[in-house]
């Protein structure tokens, strides 16, 4: 299989229109269990003109194993990172694409508040749609790329740090509801853990919504 190598070529030239350029993409949105995160990166015209870092492409390209070094030397190479989350329950309440928003919004935030000039950036966003203007109380201009995760450095840097922190996460939840394999499956609908659901119900990082909505799978 060809993989494609992810370039700068999008975002030097939107970096003439701004002078911050802002990529999002998002991880975890198809999973029964645990939070969705939305990672988000910096750079500006400097980032751009240096190397891409080293093994960079779309998480789902990177082995696991890889994955913690490559998110290293991604949060290196931009100038700034963060990932913003969304709960299992704020899912069930508001709906997906609501929560992909704020968790993107969340994170543009992040961003903020470690120093960078959101209100003079583009936001590059990964995929078709733009779910970040419908909840957000600033108005970010948002340019939609299909497979920028997989085109754009940028985004393949947001990918595989948002990637990183939600496995992580996913660990962690485990540790606490070890039946559901999260360590394995990172929350996702596989064999054991949907056996897990049939024999102990759900827990509170489900999402109820989905899991009654996979009921035909399930039982």
């Amino acid at each position: 299989m060809t993989v494609i190598e992810p370039t700068l070529t999008v975002e030097r030239r939107l970096l003439r229109e701004r002078s911050v350029l802002i990529a999002c993409d998002e991880v975890g949105r198809g999973a029964l269990a645990g939070p969705v995160a939305v990672g988000a990166v910096a750079i500006d015209a400097r980032a751009s003109r240096r190397r891409v870092p080293d093994g960079l492409r779309d998480s789902k390209l990177v082995a696991p194993a890889r994955r913690p070094a490559v998110a290293e030397r991604a949060a290196s190479w931009v100038c700034a990172d963060a990932v913003g989350w969304a709960s299992a329950a704020e899912i069930d309440e508001h709906g997906i694409m609501w929560a992909l928003g704020m968790a993107a919004v969340r994170a543009i935030v992040g961003l903020r508040d470690a120093g960078v000039l959101v209100d003079e950036a583009v936001v590059l966003l990964d995929g078709n749609h733009d779910y970040i203007a419908p909840v957000a109380d600033f108005t970010p201009e948002v340019r939609v790329q299909i497979k920028a995760d997989r085109d754009c450095a940028s985004a393949a840097a947001a990918s595989v740090i948002a990637k990183v922190a939600r496995d992580t996460h996913m660990v962690t939840l485990h540790d606490e509801h070890p039946a559901y394999e999260w360590a394995h499956n990172k929350g996702y609908a596989s064999a054991v853990h949907r056996a897990a659901i049939r024999d102990h119900g759900l827990s509170p990082h489900h999402r109820a919504s989905w899991a009654i909505a996979d009921a035909p799978t399930l039982f």
